[in-house]
């Protein structure tokens, strides 16, 4: 690699940092076109490495903002994080494919006032 190149990973990696790992941004900062970036990211190990630990870090900072809301008893913040990370204990909006598994038949009965079950389409009388 020509030094050149290599300066210009490097200002390309200060950018993604700063867009806090959004690609497009950077590279239109840095005049960096994007096919170049994947070329630099799929042929480089220590670029790809730099930009896949910034995507970390942003991950993180995202992660930290949702904690602060989470402490200043925002409920919307509280529900997505229930639904992202409690769902071992059942906090999902609708079951997943292959989650539980269901019934081969469900028995539908009416009850009446006394307790007496009345067979699905018949009347009850009132």
């Amino acid at each position: 690699m020509n030094k050149s190149e290599h300066l210009k990973k490097e200002i390309l990696l200060k950018a993604i940092e700063k867009s806090l790992g959004i690609i497009s941004t950077a590279c239109e900062a840095v005049g960096v076109s994007r096919t170049t970036y994947y070329k630099y990211y799929n042929e480089d190990k220590d670029f790809k490495q730099s930009v896949d630990s910034i995507s970390d870090i942003t991950l993180d900072f995202a992660e930290s903002k949702l904690f602060e809301l989470i402490k200043e008893k925002n409920v919307t913040a509280i529900i997505f994080y229930l639904k992202t990370k409690g769902k071992k204990r059942g906090y999902v909006e609708k079951l997943q494919a292959g989650d539980q598994k269901l019934p081969d038949a469900i028995e539908i009965s009416f009850v009446d006032g006394n307790g007496n079950k009345t067979p699905f389409g018949e009347q009850i009388a009132s």
